[in-house]
């Protein structure tokens, strides 16, 4: 097939309409994104295809064609080849789609394991699929569990990664016929040159310590070291697994976490005054004034409230562990928010598959999901500045004399 390079909108309108084709608009779509394409190799090349010029700097060598997903339907896109040179579409087409092909496997394995078979076959065309039979998921499995290994056991020669945060997220699978949940556990961490990466994801029957403790050991086993501070809630078996894997490291209790726990022992009348008192704690201006400031908060808080003071005292270290480092990287460590918007994205295109048919597909839509996070990161601006890194590394060298 070759591509329309110019489209009459008139006539080819005209022509569509009185043939009362029931697929119009994936036929618009189709040639007006072709007749583009011609248009941009056209201006690539320096020339119109077909005419002689002596601006021409390239000349056309025909076309490969590329499926693109539409929500019209799956569209053959024709990409004009050249014969010096390659020209591809960045702006349309993705070179590299690990998280959606796993999503397309995924819904396709459901299929055709028999589950939910109406509520598949819908999901499948929602995302514009025409057909797939069972080897061409074998393939796409197969090609996408050797991309998210490869990822998921690299060495972790980017350090050291001064600042690590984890926290895990639940899925239902389907397991020996029935639907259990699964826990999936992130680790990312800041590397040496500022930027963050996703270090690792595994899953456990529950999230406890052992599942923990063998997440984190995996990860010191690749080269995970020299780490300054580790930011996550306060489940027992997580914290248990920092100490003994990163004894070095501090634990920063996750302030949003932390901020719920404390809601949940107080008074619901009080809670907007200890939740205000709470915050005027993390708005001071250096390490002496938020212990100052703390200082005050207990006070006011056992004369009203001892009980919640008291919740308030026992937290201390943990939630105050950021003062330590530089004052301009408290708003990265001091929480797990970052990691938790790392989780909607997950959640985001998980969602659509519902129930996951069995744990190696966990690993496959999560883990490539991960994957096209952390090359976005690796292209975006530093997380943290490498100054910054600077002064905080000096910290823990300080610590360990």
């Amino acid at each position: 097939m070759t591509a329309k390079t110019s489209i009459d909108p008139a006539a080819f309108l005209h022509e569509q309409l009185a043939q009362a084709s029931p697929d119009l608009m994936r036929e618009l779509l189709s040639t007006f994104i072709n007749a583009l394409l011609s248009a941009q190799a056209d201006s690539v090349c320096g020339a119109e295809y077909g005419v002689r010029s002596d601006e021409r700097t390239n000349r056309r060598n025909g076309y490969r064609h590329r499926d693109l997903d539409t929500r019209a339907g799956t569209i053959d896109v024709a990409v004009p080849k050249l014969r010096e040179g390659s020209f591809f579409p960045d702006w349309l087409l993705e070179r590299h789609r690990r998280a959606e092909a796993a999503l397309t496997t995924v819904v396709a394995t459901c299929y055709l394991l028999g589950v939910s078979t109406r509520r598949m076959d819908k999901l499948v065309r929602t995302l514009g699929i025409t057909g797939l039979s069972k080897s061409q998921v074998s393939v796409m499995a197969k090609d996408l569990d050797e991309q998210v290994a490869a990822f998921r056991t690299r060495p972790l020669h980017e350090g050291p990664y001064t600042f690590v945060a984890a926290d895990a997220l639940m899925m239902k699978v389907r397991e020996a016929g029935r639907v259990v949940k699964v826990a999936v556990m992130v680790a990312t961490g800041v590397n040496a040159d500022g930027y963050r990466e996703v270090l690792g994801i595994h899953t456990a029957t529950i999230e406890s310590g052992a599942g923990w403790l063998g997440f984190f050991r995996d990860l010191t086993a690749r080269g995970l070291k020299d780490v300054a501070l580790v930011t996550s809630d306060a489940h027992v078996g997580l914290v248990e697994a920092i100490g003994a894997t990163l004894p070095d490291a501090s634990w920063q209790r996750c302030r949003t976490h932390y901020a719920a726990n404390l809601m949940a022992a107080t008074p619901k009348s009080q809670w907007g005054w200890v939740k205000a008192l709470l915050h005027s704690v993390y708005d001071q201006p250096d390490a002496e004034a938020v212990n100052g400031q703390f200082d005050r908060v207990l006070e006011g808080l056992y004369e009203k409230l001892p009980t919640v003071a008291e919740h308030l005292e026992l937290a201390r270290a943990d939630i105050l562990a950021f003062t330590v480092f530089p004052k301009e990287i408290w708003r990265q460590i001091w929480s797990n928010n970052p990691n938790e918007r790392l989780n909607r994205e997950i959640r985001r295109r998980t969602d659509v598959v519902g129930i996951v048919p069995n744990r190696e597909a966990v690993i496959r839509l999560v883990g490539a999901v991960l994957a096209e996070q952390h090359d976005e990161w690796a292209e975006q601006r530093r997380y943290l500045g490498l100054k910054a890194l600077k002064n905080a590394r000096a910290v823990l060298t300080e610590r360990s004399r």
